[in-house]
């Protein structure tokens, strides 16, 4: 069993590495390519966003969904008795994928219409069928059904890239549960935590978004068969004023799609604010990512945690020594983006005019996509930083001694009044000691002298072994440790299993 275990992973290493090399030369086929030196390449798909996000909003699956939606209708309008034959739909149906772009982009260019261009271009392999194909449908229904799937399938795949991502940081606070480090509060010394603990920070506004990002996925409502304005009036009098028939076709044609709920009224289109929806989602994910990423970046400042370095990694052309934390930055670049994203689809939900209009349409072939695809990439290098943190438990420490002692006065006070000190005296001369050490600190540069001089203070009574059996790092993070396993048993876990339900993304290594 240990054997077979031993193979079953070599080969599931093999496979991911396998994988990422593929990735690799794709992407520098694409960059090489003679062909796009000339021309703007977008850097999500050049350099950020992996193969499989791609996928989702690339022709071939746009128009491949344009056929099976053709087909599903044609199926759903058969089977409730209009004239349409098996030979017709088998027809269609081993014409999914072999979609001639020349054909339809030459078709376009005369009729001025994308949808009419691919009804032309399937129908030229689909003679027999060539009559039914899109009957009593409008360019909505390919449209805007195509696009609800994309973004199924693209939040299922931001949903996957979840789970490791929660599962890394799983790990780094578990392994970091007791480690004190200083708390900050407006970036100024706080009270301790534990570095676990503000992994749990981060990893509780994942847990959020995870969530909402369910929700959409499972709620996500299909179009289905409206008609030009939404009334199914085409449809209506296809079946002849058969109204049960109209709202049987729409629930099969759903089904057969893989949707569960419908839009119980629309104009043309779906609403909107289902686009608004997916784009806030996004936008919300990309304000954690972005927090998360800024927290490294200032700890990476501090020397405390860094994000992973490659070996041959050159952080400065002209600062050889420089260590920069390159990959969070570009998280927050790629969040920026995203964040910046999500007012496009919430104006373009605002400007619809009754039933439609068209100023949506470039919107949201901008807008969406890339909302999608730039989340996915900063998930991607997110995963990577998380996965790679490194921390320096000696800097922490040396950081928690300069500035405990100004955290320990109140627990000093305490000991000293229990040995029989006057409470006010004391706090007084804490008051001036503590103006004095911070002084020399700031002014002079000197080391924090606090302890060595209330312990040389006769009003206090206490010897330096005395106020250093208070300074026990155990009282100061309070119940930090306890709330890292609380976390996570009573949250993280859930989430990490929730997504996993969703299966493994592909494994793919960030450019750097």
């Amino acid at each position: 069993m240990q054997v077979e275990s031993m193979n079953h992973e070599h080969s599931t290493r093999m496979y991911f590495r396998l994988k990422q090399l593929n990735e690799l030369l794709i992407r520098i086929d694409l960059f090489m390519s003679l062909k796009n030196r000339d021309m703007y390449l977008n850097p999500l798909e050049e350099r950020y966003s992996s193969r499989e996000m791609l996928r989702i909003f690339s022709p071939d699956f746009k128009f491949t969904t344009w056929r099976k939606l053709w087909i599903a209708l044609a199926e759903g309008e058969k089977e409730l008795g209009l004239p349409i034959s098996t030979e017709q739909i088998d027809e269609m149906r081993a014409h999914i994928t072999d979609i001639d772009y020349d054909l339809a982009r030459e078709v376009e260019s005369k009729v001025r219409h994308d949808v009419m261009a691919h009804v032309h271009t399937f129908g030229a392999v689909c003679p027999k069928a060539m009559p039914i194909i899109h009957l009593g449908a409008t360019s909505a229904y390919v449209g805007d059904n195509t696009d609800l799937v994309q973004m199924r399938e693209g939040m299922r795949l931001i949903i996957r890239r979840m789970n490791p991502l929660l599962a890394a940081l799983k790990k780094f606070a578990l392994d970091n549960r007791e480690l004190a480090t200083l708390g900050f509060t407006h970036f100024q010394s706080a009270q301790c935590t534990t570095v676990g603990k503000r992994a749990c920070l981060w990893a509780q506004d994942l847990t959020i978004d995870l969530d909402e990002m369910i929700r959409f996925e499972r709620e996500l409502p299909f179009l289905g068969v409206k008609g030009t304005t939404g009334t199914q009036a085409s449809f209506l009098s296809l079946f002849d004023g058969d109204h049960d028939k109209v709202k049987r076709l729409d629930n099969t044609v759903a089904l057969k799609m893989g949707f569960a709920k419908l839009l119980p009224v629309s104009g043309q289109t779906y609403t909107r604010k289902i686009d608004y929806s997916a784009a806030s989602i996004l936008c919300g994910l990309a304000q954690t990512l972005h927090k998360i990423a800024n927290d490294v970046r200032l700890l990476q400042h501090l020397k405390e945690i860094e994000e992973p370095f490659e070996k041959g990694q050159i952080g400065s052309s002209a600062m050889a020594y420089k260590r920069n934390p390159m990959r969070s930055e570009r998280i927050t670049a790629l969040a920026r983006y995203i964040m910046s994203l999500a007012s496009s689809p919430a104006m373009t939900a605002a400007e619809q005019w009754f039933e439609r209009t068209l100023d949506d349409s470039a919107n949201k072939r901008l807008a969406i996509p890339e909302a999608f695809l730039a989340a996915d990439a900063a998930l991607i290098i997110a995963l990577n930083v998380c996965d790679g943190l490194v921390v320096y438990p000696q800097v922490i420490a040396k950081h928690l001694r300069e500035e405990l002692p100004f955290m320990a006065t109140e627990n000093i006070l305490m000991a000293a009044v229990k040995a029989g000190g006057d409470r006010q005296v004391l706090h007084e001369a804490i008051r001036v000691h503590s103006m004095e050490a911070a002084k020399a600190v700031k002014m002079e540069g000197k080391v924090n002298d606090l302890l060595d001089r209330i312990a040389a203070d006769p009003v206090f009574g206490m010897n330096r072994a005395q106020i250093d059996e208070v300074l026990d790092i155990r009282e100061f993070v309070g119940r930090a440790p306890e709330q890292v396993d609380e976390f996570i048993a009573e949250v993280l876990n859930g989430a990490i299993e929730k997504s996993g339900e969703y299966g493994v993304a592909d494994s793919v290594k960030p450019v750097v």
